[in-house]
């Protein structure tokens, strides 16, 4: 199986289903496999302290809850969003921040992610795990004991190693952990899902085997918003896709030691 490559849109569309377009022509540019977005109904996820806390926005002061429904998409968008994704063709899916999520997606993917704030939530990840096909999960800000604790809920096809530091300090990364999830996990696919600077981490994880990689894509990244500066503008994205293909191509299949066509040729010149 080639990696296969995530590009996170999540909420860097602003609410802007203009914004969101763009950001799925930069995955479609880029050669990735999925563009994703996230779900949430906002009367759930915000805390009830959080809601009416001020917030200055690009669309003036209002309260944390009228913002986060302000850049919320609802059916609408994602009818817009489906259609545009076939047109484009390439697949996409959300992350899924509630049980109301997981039944809103479902009329659109059987693929879905907890992440990994919500892999705690005993029963968002059953209901997610019992209405998709494809289910992943990300492991950040989680103890060994809650990773554990989450797959045995809801037993998830993919597993995705993640710092959930905005941006990730490269001391503490730890790609090293696809390793032991790899060791831990033999009938589970193991991805990583990257929140640092930069495409070196990233890179790391593909050649130590992990198979799906998700990195969150902008247009800019001064734009306004939490997850721009850590997110891989259209440039960033296109030097990483083709990065991880040179790797997949460079791997080849391990031992023993074959002759190929190329170096028997040149064999004949250096040994006659």
């Amino acid at each position: 199986m080639g990696v296969k490559i995530i590009a996170e849109g999540g909420i860097n569309h602003n609410g802007d289903i203009t914004m969101a377009e763009k950001l799925i022509d930069v995955a479609v540019d880029s050669g990735c496999d999925y563009i994703k977005f996230q779900k949430r109904n906002p009367d759930i996820c915000v805390p009830e302290k959080q809601k009416n806390v001020p917030k200055s926005t690009p669309w003036g002061d209002m309260t944390y809850l009228e913002y986060k429904k302000k850049t919320e998409f609802d059916k609408k968008e994602y009818d817009h969003i489906d259609k545009y994704c076939k047109k484009q063709k390439i697949k996409w899916f959300c992350s899924v921040w509630d049980l109301d999520s997981v039944d809103f997606m479902k009329q659109y993917c059987s693929i879905t992610k907890i992440p990994s704030a919500l892999i705690v939530d005993e029963k968002l990840c059953k209901k997610a795990r019992q209405e998709n096909t494809e289910l992943i999960i990300s492991t950040g800000m989680s103890t060994e004991k809650e990773i554990e604790q989450a797959i045995s809920w809801c037993d998830p096809d993919i597993i995705m190693h993640t710092n959930s530091t905005y941006p990730s300090p490269l001391n503490q990364i730890n790609i090293r952990y696809i390793s032991w999830l790899q060791s831990k996990y033999k009938n589970k696919i193991i991805g990583y899902s990257g929140h640092e600077l930069g495409l070196m981490p990233t890179i790391h994880a593909v050649a130590i085997g992990a198979k799906y990689v998700e990195r969150h894509i902008t247009l800019d990244k001064e734009l306004w918003g939490s997850d721009h500066k850590a997110s891989l503008e259209p440039k960033e994205l296109n030097e990483l896709v083709a990065f991880i293909r040179e790797i997949e191509a460079s791997a080849g299949d391990g031992g023993p030691r074959s002759l190929l066509q190329g170096e028997k040729d040149k064999l004949k010149s250096l040994r006659g």
